[in-house]
């Protein structure tokens, strides 16, 4: 089955959509991480992010494109929370009523955010339940809009924001930006971000970085066809569980991402831990995975310039501590 997929124009269309609405998120440098890694690491802290995540951008962008006549039954999103928010805080935003569909293990805090933004939450069991009919149940009754978390043009358009962002800010530093590692579950805005940087950067080289058995991106890359991980055990990073990239997704890195990495469950604790020690950044496990990748070294920067995307920052604060507990030296 073939599928439309986004163009370096609807980034660019997205960013102009998005930008009344949406945080410019910073490009920050730290010296201690420097000279640990031997490189020059610039971090994109989407955790400063409106909701406190990346979701946001896409979510913004898609509920905006809903024509006036198909909005009165408002939108139904599923998600582990980030999604969930960025969604609820668009919706109500536009005047939109939102449902959402949410696992009930989800972190309290990614709960508490979603509903803070007015939205409806149904309750499902990751394990039993297959929250995509939920959702579609809601969708037929209500008449709504369906906001898939990946799996849509225009959300990999709006996530692929960050992208632009990153080329413009390092362009003003003076600096080229070999490389970008970005956490991947769906693969929305690790694809979105390599849409953009291959029309505002195109010599930077991204790479996505997924919990291990849902690494769904990096078999599919290396397949040349879209993969599923084994999806077992849970992992820590509830953001990255998708256990095979999204259709639309998948187009659009297929021939953009170079070869993906898979961190385990450890790593990006030990990433969670070094980011609130040293750093002073709160970041969920899932958010972590790129900084894993670096600090474990599965991918090796030294004496070279990259970036590193942070996606987000909603996680249970005992979360934070208990990794900061475990790994009181990462």
């Amino acid at each position: 089955m073939s599928v439309s997929l986004p163009a370096f124009a609807d980034v660019e269309a997205a960013a102009r959509r998005i930008a009344p609405y949406a945080i410019r998120t910073p490009l920050i440098e730290n010296a201690a991480l420097n000279e640990r890694l031997g490189a020059r690491v610039f971090i994109k802290p989407e955790m400063l992010q409106r909701t406190g995540s990346f979701k946001f951008r896409g979510a913004f962008n898609r509920i905006s494109l809903i024509p006036e006549a198909e909005r009165a039954g408002g939108v139904v999103a599923f998600s582990s929370g980030n999604h969930a928010q960025g969604v609820a805080a668009a919706a109500r935003l536009l005047g939109l009523p939102a449902l959402i569909v949410m696992p009930s293990d989800a972190p309290k805090a990614k709960i508490a955010g979603t509903k803070s933004y007015g939205a409806e939450v149904v309750f499902y069991d990751r394990l039993k339940d297959d929250r995509e009919a939920i959702a579609a149940k809601f969708v037929a009754e209500r008449k709504a809009t369906l906001i898939k978390p990946f799996d849509d043009a225009a959300i990999v358009a709006g996530q692929g924001t960050i992208g632009l962002e990153l080329a413009s800010d390092a362009k003003a530093l003076g600096i080229a930006l070999e490389a970008v590692l970005v956490p991947a579950g769906g693969g929305g805005v690790v694809s979105g971000i390599a849409l953009a940087l291959s029309g505002a950067s195109p010599a930077t080289r991204v790479t996505s970085v997924e919990p291990e058995n849902f690494d769904g991106m990096r078999r599919s890359l290396a397949a040349g066809e879209r993969m599923a991980a084994p999806g077992r055990p849970l992992s820590v990073a509830d953001a990255l569980m998708a256990p095979q990239p999204g259709a639309i997704p998948f187009g659009v890195a297929k021939g953009r991402l170079g070869p993906g990495l898979a961190v385990t469950d450890a790593d990006m604790l030990r990433a969670v831990s070094y980011a609130a020690r040293r750093l002073k950044l709160i970041v969920e496990p899932g958010s972590a995975a790129g900084l894993a990748a670096l600090l474990t070294g599965a991918c090796p920067v030294k004496g070279a310039t990259v970036a590193v995307v942070m996606t987000g920052g909603n996680c249970d604060i005992e979360t934070v501590n208990d990794a900061a507990q475990r790994f009181p030296d990462p």
